[in-house]
This record gives structure tokens, C-alpha cells and sequence, in this order.
């Protein structure tokens, strides 16, 4: 049986996993506004973002530069294994993440929370 769906508080906000197998999980991520995530990328995670509701800036590095990319309810983003990537809440932002299920694959480069 699916084991029902919880929070995880997060100095940003909070993550809500809703969905959790062997071959992917969901979440929505609550970001509160002025916050971000850390900037980091994953070995193996490949995951796909959407904006529920808010504003973002979603930044990612491409051909080694960091380019910010302004998200609003409705864009999405595929963020493949070894992208540099980070997000930061404009205003408060539900996003929802569809990924594979290596949930401790985060490698931060940085952390405005001091987090490794």
C-alpha cells in the first residue's frame, strides 16, 4: 500500500511528497518569498518542474554561466542530471516537481542556510 502523503519542513518553506515509488515521486514545493533553494545539481535526479502559483526566478547554468530565467504559473522546466540549478520565490510559489526517486542526490554548491 502507497504510504499517504507528508511534509517536509525546509528552511525556504516545505516540501509536501504526495507521491513516492521505486520509479518516481511527486512533490510541491511552498517556497516563501525572498527564499531559495540551494544551488546544486544531482547525479542522477532528472526531474521536471511547473509553477502551480507564484513567481520564480529559476536559475541554471548554461555553457558556464548562470542565466535567470522568470517563471509565472504555468512554465515548466526539465532539469536533466548535472544542471546547475537553483530557485527563488518572488512571491510565495507552489511548485510541483515530477522527478525520479533519488530524493538524496543533491550536490550544493551553495546554501544561503549553511546546509552540506
Amino acid at each position: 500500500m502507497p504510504e499517504p502523503p507528508y511534509r517536509v519542513e525546509k528552511p525556504w518553506g516545505y516540501e509536501l511528497i504526495w507521491a513516492r515509488t521505486d520509479r518516481y515521486v511527486g512533490k510541491i514545493l511552498h517556497i516563501e518569498p525572498g527564499h531559495l533553494l540551494s544551488l546544486q545539481y544531482h547525479e542522477k535526479k532528472d526531474e521536471t518542474i511547473y509553477v502551480l502559483k507564484g513567481e520564480i526566478i529559476f536559475r541554471v547554468k548554461v555553457d558556464d554561466e548562470l542565466t535567470e530565467i522568470r517563471m509565472t504559473e504555468g512554465d515548466s522546466y526539465h532539469v536533466t542530471p548535472y544542471t546547475v540549478h537553483q530557485m527563488e520565490a518572488v512571491t510565495p510559489a507552489d511548485l510541483l516537481e515530477a522527478s525520479t526517486p533519488e530524493l538524496e542526490d543533491v550536490v550544493r554548491i551553495e546554501d544561503r542556510y549553511g546546509r552540506v
